[in-house]
């Protein structure tokens, strides 16, 4: 490995996730990169946000791609007006216009209170406005984050604002949500938004449960949104009805994800569903930042089994494999399984400054990131020094 005492200026690329409840991605990257320049500042460091299509997705792909921020007001949930908007991402090679939207953004469980959760009346309209919002100003490119949602509709209320209608054995029009989709006996498609066929519809999506079944929306993710044991029964008949009717494939992997948006996207939307960090680190172009890099430093707050599974820090090692650039990861808290990442990170640096109570470790989480990452840099100054 080349080290930064080499000739020629080092790069350390900052890759980071969020440390949820802390710190943005973003806040993350500028911490690590401060605690660098501090040891070695003769480095340069390039900040690269990561996200891998959970809340927060569309901000972080703004701030890694020097990307705007548009308000939309859309209705939250249970249809009252909140203020969201969606991320437009900064010019790239291409020249098409991008943007990025967060299911969570307007439909996700952020919105309500835990007394508000309501499976049947949830709707992802708000997520559609921001889509038809973004259609309608001139998007060519489209990534849809699906993380964190409080629906389990089928993303009919999203296909309602794009223009899908739904209607009764009687041909009259019934609501989009799960309670009004007990009665569907068709849709109407002709007044689908006409730019959704020109406009490329990528999907951050980790999950690979179906629409339906034990491993379905209402299942796995209804009892969080609120649903009870009969409720979940009752649910997954509603979503194989809809998938009845609406056509496409309930079964493909990551139908169920955001309550069943995924499967809307790709039965009508025409979208693909693809692992949310590869997309992420396409659009923000992280295998260019990590060309030339002598180090990759990735991180999140909790580090564990799962973290394998198509998370951040895993997901950027190899990112960063791929042009042959070693990665290390800092962390908030280790986990039970997170052994199986060693094989993809050189090296996993907890930044806790020992045991303390919660409330302090998040107040502290910069600090502690900052001093990590100079530590670090000192380190492996000290190791590369001539002897």
């Amino acid at each position: 490995m080349s080290t930064a005492t080499d000739a020629g200026t080092p790069v350390v690329v900052v890759a980071p996730d969020s440390f949820k409840g802390a710190l943005g991605a973003a806040e993350v990257a500028a911490a690590v990169a401060r605690g660098w320049r501090t040891a070695l500042p003769d480095s340069e460091v390039r900040e690269v946000p990561m996200a891998d299509g959970g809340e927060g997705t569309a901000r972080t792909m703004v701030a890694a791609t020097g990307g705007r921020w548009v308000e939309v007001e859309a209705p939250d949930p249970l249809g009252r007006p909140v203020a969201a908007g969606y991320g437009v991402l900064g010019p790239d090679a291409s020249g098409r216009a991008r943007v990025a939207v967060d299911v969570a953004t307007a439909s996700g469980l952020e919105r309500l209170t835990r007394r508000e959760l309501d499976p049947w009346r949830a709707s992802s309209a708000g997520t559609g406005v921001l889509l038809r919002h973004a259609l309608d100003t001139g998007a060519d490119e489209v990534v849809l984050g699906l993380g964190g949602s409080a629906t389990t509709d089928g993303g009919a209320g999203m296909l309602a604002e794009l223009g899908v209608v739904f209607l009764d054995a009687a041909g009259a029009h019934v609501p989009a949500t799960p309670l009004g989709l007990r009665d569907l006996a068709s849709v109407d498609l002709t007044g689908l938004h006409p730019r959704l066929p020109e406009v490329r519809l990528d999907v951050a999506c980790d999950v690979t449960s179906p629409l339906t079944g034990p491993a379905g929306a209402a299942a796995v993710f209804g009892p969080q949104k609120g649903a009870r044991p009969a409720d979940v029964e009752a649910l997954d008949a509603v979503l194989a009805r809809f998938a009845t009717v609406v056509g496409g494939d309930p079964d493909h992997p990551g139908s169920g994800a955001a309550g069943g948006i995924g499967y809307a996207v790709q039965a009508v939307l025409g979208g693909r569903l693809t692992s949310g960090v590869e997309l992420v680190a396409d659009a923000v172009g992280l295998e260019s930042a990590c060309a030339g890099a002598r180090l990759v430093i990735t991180g999140e707050g909790r580090l564990d089994g799962q973290t394998a599974s198509g998370k951040v820090p895993v997901g950027v090692a190899r990112v960063a494999a791929r042009v042959g650039v070693p990665a290390v990861a800092l962390v908030g808290a280790l986990g039970p399984g997170h052994e199986r990442v060693l094989d993809d990170l050189v090296a996993v640096w907890p930044v806790g400054d020992g045991p303390r109570p919660l409330e302090r470790a998040l107040a502290s989480t910069a600090a502690d990131l900052e001093r990590t990452a100079r530590m670090l840099a000192a380190s492996l100054s000290a190791w590369a020094a001539p002897r």
